[in-house]
């Protein structure tokens, strides 16, 4: 996330908290976040510069209106008008960071070779929960190179507890020299 990323999206999330929306609006910017990761036309239709202000506003507008609260099509218009869309990304990273701080969500990334099932799932939230003593949202990664074992990343942290982890730090005992 860029510097004009974190600002931006701090203050969208100050202000929707100031309105008591911030939960509602963390929703339908992930919505667009996935919407414009669909549509990535449409996106450089925005970004356009060649393209007047007035007109790639004007398309925003007629795209939106209606559908996302006023002040996400605001937010929108404000990048849009400015030419840095393409911030749009950072922003919502920011704005998500900023929420999950002030309501004690944690988002831990979790890595294994094979898709847990729901009973190693819940056992793992479980023990989240209970290491932080907050909400976990948990995403789940598939990679077949872990050979067994979980790799977690949550909180700025590394947890590597992988097969590969292990047969690499044996090796590296093993070739390195007493």
């Amino acid at each position: 996330m860029t510097e004009l990323g974190r600002e931006y999206g701090e203050g969208l999330y100050a202000l929707c908290v100031e309105e008591d929306i911030a939960c509602e609006a963390l929703e339908e910017l992930d919505q667009l976040r996935k919407l414009f990761n669909e549509n990535p036309d449409f996106c450089r239709l925005l970004g356009n510069l060649s393209i007047s202000k007035q007109e790639r506003v004007g398309i925003l507008d007629a795209a939106l209106r209606g559908q996302v609260h006023q002040y996400i099509l605001n937010f929108l218009k404000i990048l849009c008008e400015r030419g840095i869309i393409g911030e749009f990304g950072g922003c919502v990273d920011a704005y998500r960071t900023f929420f999950n701080r002030d309501n004690k969500v944690v988002e831990a990334v979790v890595t294994t070779s094979v898709p847990l099932d729901e009973n190693r799932r819940a056992q793992l939230l479980d023990k989240l929960r209970n290491m932080t003593a907050k909400k976990i949202i948990m995403v789940e990664k598939v990679d077949p190179a872990v050979m067994g074992g979980v790799l977690l990343e949550m909180e700025g942290k590394r947890y590597d507890n992988t097969l590969r982890h292990r047969l690499d730090t044996m090796r590296q005992m093993l070739t390195s020299e007493v």
